[in-house]
């Protein structure tokens, strides 16, 4: 089944938002496989500290043209690796220009420069976002019709990328991973992050928000699970044009979830339920296609195991302080929870 290419040279790669959560993890991997990788970040929800010595940085935003045609210019990337986002679905309700101008036109931004440099393949991360509701287990097969600005945007970038191909023949690979925890989030992020958000709320003895009764169901995968993955994909000729759903097989509800934080913080339970929110309510993925490619993928870590994990890291920082988001553009309907205060 394996067609691994190029494996024994080291490629030039760019790695857009690299320190960010994801991003930084699928930079690391690609240093293991022997690459020299350029990380692009804006710093809007990553750290600098995510990223590893032996990493070049630059500070600057995908919508900055310029700078990543001077960048392809410097470094002739083969590959690109697109994890740059800002990946809030319940908030680009309410910030649907921003949303678009990162998720969607930065996105066109380093397709336009990836087809006229003719790098080898293009490495993006959808999100399930793009399926919606009503269509349990997800797969691939699936057509999607995304419910949020968020997922609309992830899957206009995809229809792009298939164009992109038919047009002038650029290789890309899509993923769609799903509720991503673990090492190096950013738990200080109010409106994303469940996991983060009560581990940080408990940080600061503050009860644990949840929307609505709590029985929204997703399968929470931790980031190892994920990020050799991504980071393996470029390589291998029989991924080339076609899309994955990547994550863990279980799903939880989030009041299971705040349960399992707790434990892991060792302080009793202690949730606040707020009003309900228009979201998916259940979300979980089939993966019977990724593992047909990659025969060794299984999810290793339950949640469990990688939420006492991700404790051990954020123990080590201790809270973060929340920021509000100061480019919201609508806010009716915005829930309480989530107005500047």
């Amino acid at each position: 089944m394996y067609n691994i290419i190029y494996m024994n040279n080291a490629e030039k790669i760019l790695v857009t938002g690299g320190a960010g959560f994801i991003g930084s993890h699928v930079a690391d991997e690609l240093v293991k496989l022997g690459h020299s990788v350029v990380v692009l970040d804006d710093l809007s929800g990553g750290f600098e500290s995510n990223i590893s010595p032996g990493i070049k940085f630059v500070k600057g935003s995908i919508n900055d043209t310029a700078l990543i045609e001077n960048l392809f210019t410097e470094h002739k990337f083969s590959y690109v690796y697109h994890l740059a986002a800002y990946a809030a679905e319940g908030l680009s309700h309410f910030i649907r220009k921003f949303n678009y101008e990162n998720n969607l036109i930065g996105s066109i931004n380093l397709i336009n420069v990836a087809i006229k440099y003719e790098v080898k393949c293009f490495v993006f991360t959808s999100s399930i976002a793009v399926y919606g509701k009503n269509q349990i287990p997800m797969s691939e097969s699936m057509v999607p019709t995304p419910e949020d600005p968020y997922g609309i945007s992830k899957y206009a970038v995809e229809l792009d990328l298939k164009t992109a191909h038919e047009m002038f023949g650029l290789n890309y690979v899509i993923f769609r991973p799903h509720n991503v925890y673990g090492e190096r989030q950013n738990i200080g992020d109010r409106y994303r992050n469940v996991i983060g958000i009560f581990i940080n709320n408990i940080f600061q003895n503050k009860e644990l928000p949840i929307f609505g009764d709590g029985e929204q169901k997703r399968a929470f995968s931790y980031i190892s699970d994920v990020a050799p993955i991504l980071a393996k994909s470029a390589f291998n000729k029989e991924l080339f044009q076609q899309t994955f759903n990547i994550g863990a097989d279980t799903p939880y509800t989030v009041n299971e979830l705040a349960v399992y934080v707790s434990k892991a913080m060792d302080v009793p339970l202690n949730v606040k339920h707020l009003p309900e929110r228009n979201e998916v309510k259940v979300a979980y993925a089939d993966h019977s296609k990724i593992k047909k490619f990659f025969p060794e993928y299984s999810p290793k870590v339950n949640l469990e195991e990688g939420v006492k994990r991700m404790v051990v890291w954020a123990k080590k920082y201790g809270a973060q302080k929340s920021k509000n988001f100061d480019n919201i553009e609508i806010v009716r309907n915005l829930p309480p929870s989530w107005l500047n205060n």
